[in-house]
């Protein structure tokens, strides 16, 4: 450094530029290798034992469960304590399961049934609950050691800031070393504000040694002596690759990566290549990584299709429904069948697991709980149907010589009904008090078909009747000795005749109104008298109706309100001849409505007058 004087003004600018660019390249390569570390440091923690915990007892998994909470590593031991716990629960279900089904066996009720864990089963769950406590506690001291590490990170970029702002001294350059080591001891700080502490450190060191180009000199040969650390680091990194443990070689690389990136700058020439050849190394190891997961997430894919496939065949039988004690026997074993297969498969992917065993053993447990409630529950409910048969056979046979036809067949078809929806009866007596119950039903409608043969034969005499009659009718309204009296009597002889064939009905009766209305006008009415005495007629044949009372009550509610509307309309239509102007229009549009008026007001004296017709009946 004793030459340091007679370096040239022009020297000074350009080893000044040189300190600037190579300074500026150390912040890209330190950029770089924090993504790479941060990335490097969570894949660690997905590493875990490849222990296969599947066919470990309960004793087993308990001791591993110990093991593993001894060595301190919650972060790292996390997705083998989701292993342990997931086949624990799994043979813990089970026990239970047998316990209920060899409980129900014996004649006890599954409502009743209580299963108390084992000294083993409280182990294990204290086990578990510890490892949660303990994990996290980790978590949040780790944390709190972020808060820390952040507090004194950015203590030394206060100092820094000073030590850049401040005078220079010769003592500079230690002090910023010093600063370098301290900053590369303190730990991780929270992920958010990671980058930004990087980018104020790397730029005030970048403004030191812009400040400090006197220093060149030995900034080169700092940066040489970083090379010379950095190729080691690349061959160790680049023999990681050969290493048979692939979780320690994925943690010695992570170390690697953390020496790197707290190292100085190196010579600009080299700064490319040497990251290069690093990440060349890198990759080759997270390759060996990634060959490694995606051969266990395929083989863990398989295995959970086919248990989904399980599934699928489970749920097509876990509402099965049987009526025979040999069909719940034979779908046992085909349900026994599916648990085996079920058991045979490997794990599937820890984010499934718990739901694919809820799903199938859920099934599981529905279809047995269903199975005993049959048998349970199966004389039972044949006892009670047997019961229910026996009462609708008393009303079917209370009923079969009934003679009011229409009443008791709806009756008997309701019965009928009912009868379907019983369900299974005791198969010793099932034939029998089926063909009780058919028996009473065939006797009733026997004896109806047996009427209505009867009723029939009246029908058809009834229409020659009413023939005869309407013929008598319109050979008298031909001759002079028409009467009104007669005419009433031949309508009052013809409603009290009976009924005739349906099929006759609507033609007779057209053929009645043509004789009466033919009788009527050679009856001679003038003006109103035909109507009103029309309306009288119609109110004799509405007489010969059961309902008559309730059939005239109608009739004059409807006139009532026929008066009530028409009234209505009147008055309405009187208010708006008020308002029209004096005009030709007006007047024609006045003499429209007068003529409403008078029409409504001769109507409604017809209905007054029907109204005091229809009081006399």
């Amino acid at each position: 450094m004793s030459n340091e004087k007679e370096v040239s003004e022009e020297d000074k600018v350009t080893q000044t530029n040189e300190v600037i660019q190579e300074v500026q390249g150390s912040v890209i390569i330190d950029d770089k290798v924090s993504e790479t570390e941060t990335t490097d440091h969570d894949s660690e923690e997905e590493i875990s034992e490849s222990v296969d915990y599947s066919n470990f007892s309960k004793s087993q998994l308990l001791t591993a469960l110990k093991q593993l909470l001894e060595t301190g590593r919650y972060l790292k031991i996390d997705s083998q304590i989701a292993e342990i716990k997931s086949h624990f629960e799994e043979i813990f279900h089970k026990e239970k399961d047998s316990a209920l089904e060899e409980f129900t066996s014996n004649g006890g009720s599954p409502d009743d049934f209580e299963y108390r864990p084992s000294e083993e089963d409280r182990s294990l769950f204290a086990g578990l609950n510890e490892f949660r406590e303990k994990k996290s506690e980790f978590l949040r001291e780790q944390e709190k050691n972020k808060e820390k590490n952040l507090l004194a990170k950015n203590a030394i970029l206060d100092r820094l800031r000073e030590l850049v702002d401040g005078e220079e001294t010769t003592h500079s350059i230690n002090t910023i070393k010093h600063i370098q080591e301290e900053w590369k001891k303190i730990g991780s700080v929270p992920a958010v504000q990671n980058r930004n502490l990087w980018a104020s450190f790397n730029a005030l060191m970048d403004r030191f040694y812009d400040n400090r180009s006197i220093y060149f000199e030995l900034k080169e040969l700092d940066r040489k002596k970083n090379l010379e650390q950095k190729l080691e680091i690349c061959e160790k990194a680049e023999a990681l690759v050969d290493m048979e443990d692939l979780k320690d070689a994925i943690r010695i690389l992570n170390d690697l990566h953390e020496e790197f990136k707290h190292m100085g700058p190196v010579p600009r020439e080299e700064q490319e290549n040497l990251w290069n050849r690093f990440k060349a190394a890198s990759d080759a190891v997270y390759s060996r990584r990634k060959e490694f997961y995606d051969g266990q997430k395929e083989s863990l894919k398989e295995n959970l299709q086919k248990k989904e496939a399980l599934i699928k065949k489970l749920e097509a039988d876990s509402e099965y429904k049987g009526t025979k004690i040999k069909e719940w026997n034979s779908k046992t074993k085909e349900i026994l069948a599916l648990q085996k297969d079920w058991e045979a498969i490997g794990p599937v992917p820890r984010e499934n697991g718990k739901e694919i065993n809820r799903q199938f053993w859920g099934l599981f447990k529905h279809f047995f709980q269903n199975k005993n409630h049959f048998f349970k529950e199966l004389d039972e409910i044949r006892h009670k149907n047997k019961i229910k048969a026996e009462e609708l056979i008393a009303k079917a046979e209370s009923l079969k010589e009934n003679t009011d036809w229409q009443q008791t067949a709806n009756q008997m078809i309701s019965l009928q009904q009912e009868w379907k929806q019983i369900g299974p009866t005791p198969e010793k007596v099932r034939d029998e008090l089926y063909q009780r119950f058919k028996l009473a039903c065939d006797a009733f409608f026997e004896n109806r078909r047996n009427s209505n043969k009867q009723v029939n034969k009246e029908f058809e005499q009834n229409l020659s009747a009413k023939e005869e009659l309407i013929k008598k009718i319109k050979e008298e309204a031909k001759s002079d000795s028409v009467s009104e009296s007669s005419l009433e009597g031949y309508i009052s002889k013809f409603n009290s005749l009976g009924f005739v064939p349906r099929k006759n009905m609507k033609e007779i009766l057209s053929k009645f109104n043509e004789a009466v209305d033919e009788y009527v006008k050679n009856l001679g009415f003038a003006g109103g008298e035909k109507d009103d005495f029309l309306f009288r007629l119609n109110l004799n044949k509405l007489q010969s109706d059961p309902n008559s009372n309730r059939v005239l009550n109608k009739k004059e509610h409807g006139i009532r309100k026929q008066i009530t509307d028409l009234e209505n309309n009147v008055t309405l239509w009187k208010n708006n001849i008020e308002f029209f102007a004096s005009s030709k229009t007006a007047d024609k549009l006045k003499n429209q409505f007068d003529e409403k008026i008078q029409k409504a007001e001769s109507e409604i004296e017809k209905l007054k007058k029907k109204l005091t017709i229809l009081k006399e009946f």
